[in-house]
């Protein structure tokens, strides 16, 4: 139950029947007006701003507008206890105390849907996370967006949207002839005792190529290693997919799986750049030009050649982009076009891409581009993962670490956890750098944010595992008689914020709202129990070692809610700590 939609709905249907009745007017729309979470400063449950909407239209003042409404809108039912106006005109409205044993009851029967927004159009996306080249371990940069990807997908999974979870791996290009050339290296040295060429700033330098180059060995004695050029096809085919193994299990660590990996080379091999850029050329959205030098570029060989160029700017971006160099190859730009042709043509509603920081600046042409191809605006949704800065003992921290020059993802979970590592990552907004301090990560206090909340649900079945009752087990309670106090009823109405949580995390694809409400929700019910300290009334169980049911209640709805978050966010809730 959305109590806020609920009253919005409430108030609406009023307005309507207001203006048949000739009392108000009405635009053609009533989008504007909401009834949201009011400023804590307020006492009072939901808070609308009809009145300021509404009040040019009817040439009132908006304070004066809202003291003419809050009447009426009183009387909307037997569970509203008091309306309120405050300055410049929000009206507010103060619930009684039997609305809140009312709405226990409603989502006491629904654990697991509770937040699902029901009434939401559901879509087919389309999420495209990670997307690393495959050319070796995932490190600290890729990390955070492959926890964004993840759980921007759990939360619209969790919203009941058909969601699909795919990597783009980047197998074809000058990376991927470098890369197989370095395993190649590895082998050498291995089998012919070859010294590894260093100094070749080529190739990659990282020790797991070792593990590479071994496992290849053991498992293909059929490949002479004389030749190079003989054996260069195969051996792409071999390294590609030991370094896909290695991210995949790089991802499992993380407990992310993906459902579908698609493969650049596939998308170049099967023509389907030259399709799209026949499609493109049809509708006239390419043509033979040349583009200046990057305005960071001091490069004074720099020549200016005719191209093929997609007219980007058609779309808003600043200039057009070259779909091919002039030695006649395709640049990255254009397969990255087709297979986001391949995305459309496979019907989702939305395409959501993850990028790193340093891509930030690829998104108007790849929005442009799709833009192009589907006719559409607002398709492709490109979200930002900033970068992450490591800090223990209050300064950088560097781990130590056999997989090149930069620390892993493995080096981050073995340090302090799968658990750890996707709460904090998403503890704040994407778009913001991140600082991930080790010292409050492993602190046992409420410094540390995952360690709050799996406290908090640690002891809620603390209570439950005294009383021999397993806290995800249905509780057979009649709630209709229960009468909680303010204390209770104010955690009530953190729970009752939870699905506006779900909504604005879903339809914003900010995931970082989720662990911000965990820890507002463990914080109160932290707080409530100290309250038991000094009062006894407070305590779960009493003296008698009995408790109450509307305390049972009370806890098994907290315990709900932070279960559904935190597995949202792909985290334990453990019941011991």
């Amino acid at each position: 139950m959305n109590i806020f939609n609920y009253y919005l709905e409430k108030i609406k249907i009023l307005l309507n029947d207001l203006n048949k009745e000739g009392q108000i007017i009405l635009p053609s729309s009533l989008e504007g007006i909401n009834a949201e979470i009011p400023p804590e400063k307020f006492n009072c449950d939901i808070s609308t701003n009809v009145a300021m909407v509404l009040s040019k239209i009817n040439s009132k003042s908006p304070f004066d507008f809202a003291k003419s409404l809050s009447g009426k809108i009183k009387s909307l039912d037997e569970y509203i206890d008091d309306v309120s106006v405050a300055k410049p005109g929000f009206i507010n409205i103060k619930l009684k105390p039997s609305f809140w044993t009312n709405f226990i009851s409603s989502i006491i029967k629904i654990p697991n849907t509770y937040g699902v927004n029901e009434e939401e159009k559901k879509n087919k996306y389309l999420v495209e996370f990670v997307s690393a080249n495959p050319t070796g371990p995932l490190h600290v940069g890729h990390c955070r967006g492959a926890i964004l990807g993840d759980v921007i997908s759990n939360i619209l999974s969790f919203n009941k949207h058909d969601v699909t979870k795919e990597y783009y791996v980047n197998d074809y290009g000058n990376q991927i002839i470098n890369f197989t050339k370095s395993v190649y290296s590895r082998i050498r040295e291995i089998k012919f005792n070859e010294p590894f060429p260093a100094d070749n700033e080529d190739l990659y330098p990282g020790d797991y190529l070792i593990d590479f180059a071994n496992n290849i060995i053991n498992s293909n004695n059929n490949l002479n290693f004389e030749n190079y050029e003989k054996i260069s096809a195969e051996l792409t085919k071999l390294s590609i997919a030991e370094a896909l193994n290695l991210i995949k299990r790089n991802l499992n660590s993380l407990g992310i799986e993906h459902n579908n990996f698609v493969s650049e080379k596939s998308i170049v091999d099967s023509k389907e750049v030259e399709k799209v850029i026949d499609f493109l050329t049809k509708n006239n959205h390419v043509y033979k030009g040349k583009i200046k030098a990057p305005k960071s570029e001091d490069d004074p060989n720099w020549v200016e050649r005719e191209q093929l160029l997609f007219k980007s700017t058609d779309f808003g971006d600043d200039k057009d982009r070259a779909l091919q160099k002039s030695d006649g190859s395709w640049t990255y730009f254009a397969s990255d076009v087709a297979y986001h042709k391949n995305k459309i043509d496979r019907k989702y509603d939305y395409l959501i891409n993850i990028l790193g920081a340093d891509h930030a600046g690829y998104i108007k042409r790849i929005t442009s581009s799709v833009d192009a191809l589907s006719n559409s605006k607002n398709k492709l949704i490109c979200k930002v993962s900033q970068l992450v800065k490591l800090i223990k003992d209050k300064k950088p921290f560097k781990m130590s670490k056999r997989k090149g020059d930069y620390i892993t993802v493995d080096d981050l979970i073995s340090e302090v956890g799968k658990d750890a590592t996707r709460f904090i990552m998403l503890n704040r907004s994407s778009d913001v750098e991140l600082d991930f301090d080790f010292d409050n990560v492993k602190d046992k206090s409420k410094e540390n944010p995952l360690y709050y909340v799996q406290y908090c649900y640690a002891r809620i079945s603390s209570v439950y595992r005294h009383l021999n009752i397993d806290l995800n087990d249905d509780l057979k309670i009649s709630v209709s008689n229960f009468e909680y106090g303010s204390d209770e009823i104010k955690i009530f109405k953190k729970i009752s914020e939870w699905p506006k949580c779900i909504d604005a995390a879903s339809k914003k694809l900010e995931p970082h709202r989720i662990p911000v409400y965990l820890y507002e929700l463990a914080s109160q019910f932290h707080s409530y129990w100290n309250l038991g300290k000094d009062k006894p009334e407070k305590r779960f169980i009493s003296e008698d070692k009995k408790i109450s049911d509307d305390k049972l209640i009370f806890l098994k709805v907290i315990s709900n809610v932070i279960r559904s978050g935190m597995n949202i966010i792909g985290v334990e809730t453990p019941k011991k700590m």
